[in-house]
């Protein structure tokens, strides 16, 4: 398997950024969620899950290193007051240098979007959970179903990914360690811009086909540059 595409999301739960290289370190990929908007009046970090509107925004990373948040009318924001006219509530965008609650919040039940459960996300950059810090899903996985659905940061040849669970492998100049499949939720459901639909069906499917779980989380053992071509090679 191959490495086709790597993406990486500035901000969590809005549109990513196709980049041709990137470092892979002990957080991930470089620059990957180290921003969240959170509810300023619930404490709450904000996802698409809760929030899908979210996934009609974009974050990118400017020539000099700034952060830009597109809104989908193709304004900038420059601030939270941009955000919170947008997303109809109160709102903060906040870096993982920051001292925040990393509190979130999933429904028990995806066909109704009901039973909202709190949970404590990652340390370190905004992610779900502590054991992985980038996920991997190859095109034969997908089976024809949009990449954007499930954010993954690299996208793969082939197929096959699922059998390197509790192994070692070697990505460009990286070292991972696939540590598990990626259980799925609502947002792989969700309606996204470029024609993507709510659906579902999606999540049903795999939870039907697949014991509710598609693609695999890694961590990092040895920290490297990873780019498009690069083969991934089981140690």
């Amino acid at each position: 398997m191959r490495v086709l595409e790597l993406w990486r999301y500035p901000v969590k739960s809005l549109q990513g950024e196709l980049v041709a290289s990137v470092s892979l370190g002990a957080e991930g990929f470089a620059g990957d969620r180290r921003y969240a908007i959170f509810d300023t009046a619930t404490g709450f970090g904000l996802t698409g899950r809760r929030v899908p509107d979210l996934l009609f925004g974009s974050a990118r990373y400017t020539a000099s290193g700034e952060l830009e948040i597109v809104l989908p009318d193709g304004t900038v924001a420059r601030d939270d007051d941009a955000l919170s006219e947008w997303l109809g509530r109160p709102v903060a965008l906040r870096s993982t240098d920051e001292a925040v609650s990393r509190r979130y919040e999933s429904p028990g039940d995806f066909e109704n979007d009901a039973e909202w459960d709190p949970f404590e996300g990652a340390t370190g950059s905004f992610r779900d959970t502590e054991a992985t810090v980038v996920s991997l899903v190859s095109e034969g996985t997908l089976r024809g179903w949009d990449r954007r659905r499930f954010r993954p940061n690299i996208l793969l040849s082939d197929s096959g990914e699922d059998d390197l669970v509790g192994r070692r492998a070697a990505l460009g100049g990286a070292v991972v360690d696939i540590v598990k499949q990626v259980g799925r939720c609502v947002m792989v459901t969700r309606q996204q811009p470029g024609g993507v639909d709510k659906d579902l069906d999606v999540l049903r499917t795999i939870h039907r086909e697949r014991g509710g779980k598609l693609a695999i989380g890694a961590g990092v053992a040895v920290e490297g540059s990873v780019s498009v071509g690069d083969e991934l090679v089981a140690l």
